[in-house]
């Protein structure tokens, strides 16, 4: 387990990074195509990571839960996969799918929308208002393994708050999980 520490490249207020990445649906997407989203939840991510998979029944329902809000959802892997063939193209593309993902999956193979970001681990959660402002980083919940016993549910309770058009109650959190792989 490592953590994310703080006051690195992005910082909060900063704006979203740009990216044009290739999905698991086979096309591009870049930062303009969610230009008019309210919200925008980048989050660094892969396959294997057990950290990920713990969490990534929470971001379905979370995309699910604010999408009538103008919430948009974007995972990206940025991992190794000649290191990490768990984390290949084709095998997002099967992960995904059996996981019901109801969000664009994107390939980082260069890794450049990580550096850019400045991401260490997966799960990294980073939330974006309309202005693709920061207004959040940091992790899910307290709780990776079981959603229910978090008692602190920090990406939930920042979109929340953007939502609402109120301050993020803790802005910043430290990520837990597993690093990139970087090559």
């Amino acid at each position: 387990m490592e953590m994310k520490t703080h006051g690195l490249k992005l910082n909060l207020g900063d704006k979203a990074p740009d990216f044009n990445l290739i999905g698991i649906d086979d096309k591009n997407r870049s930062l303009s195509e969610f230009k008019n989203k309210n919200i925008l939840v980048v989050v660094f991510m892969c396959n294997h990571c057990p950290y990920v998979q713990a969490n990534t029944e929470r971001l379905i329902m979370m995309q699910k839960e604010f999408a009538g809000s103008g919430v948009q959802f974007v995972g990206i892997n940025s991992n190794d996969e000649k290191l990490y063939s768990e984390d290949s193209f084709d095998k997002m593309k099967v992960y995904a799918r059996i996981r019901g993902f109801n969000f664009p999956y994107l390939r980082d193979a260069d890794q450049k929308v990580a550096k850019a970001y400045d991401a260490q681990c997966t799960p990294e959660v980073y939330v974006f208002d309309k202005e693709k402002k920061l207004r959040y980083h940091g992790r899910i919940d307290d709780n990776y393994q079981d959603s229910g016993a978090a008692k602190s549910h920090d990406l939930k309770d920042a979109i929340a708050a953007i939502v609402e058009g109120k301050e993020v109650p803790r802005p910043l959190t430290n990520a837990i999980g597993c690093s990139i792989k970087w090559v």
